[in-house]
């Protein structure tokens, strides 16, 4: 599982250190490069054997239903294998930095199964937009019996 937030600076040719816990759980998790996609507004970076199996319930629901024909396009279209370099680092494809708007400032986000990568600036009004409706969303997740720690 991933969890927590890092701050690292991509370079000017699009790399960027994967911050070294995350790095760890990749490499003990898959011995192939990770994959990175697009995603809503931010990218994800999984584990290639847990995109495998992701891939495949995509594909699998995908057959007869527009909107999941969609999805997969999406997804599946924007996935590229990232090797992990000698210094920790991955290259983030020019589509995918154009399309998440990363820069100079990222954010790397553990959300348990997955690592999500964002424009620091997005990021940051994403999660204060989350913060004005803490309240509103603690009670949807109650109703679905989450409970708060």
């Amino acid at each position: 599982m991933f969890r927590g937030r890092f701050v690292h600076t991509m370079d000017s040719k699009g790399r960027v250190s994967i911050p070294s816990g995350f790095r760890v759980e990749l490499q003990r998790r898959s011995e192939r490069a990770p994959i990175l996609t697009n995603a809503d507004e931010y990218l994800v970076l999984y584990p290639y054997e847990d995109w495998c199996q992701y891939e495949q319930q995509i594909v699998g629901r995908s057959s007869f239903d527009p909107d999941a024909q969609a999805y997969a396009r999406m997804m599946i279209s924007g996935a590229s294998e990232s090797p992990i370099d000698a210094q920790g680092r991955i290259l983030v494809p020019p589509v995918l930095r154009e399309y998440a708007r990363l820069e100079r400032e990222t954010i790397f986000v553990g959300v348990g199964p997955r690592i999500e990568l964002w424009d620091k600036a997005r990021f940051d009004a994403n999660l204060q937009k989350t913060q004005a409706r803490f309240s509103e969303i603690s009670s949807a997740m109650a109703k679905l019996g989450t409970q708060q720690a």
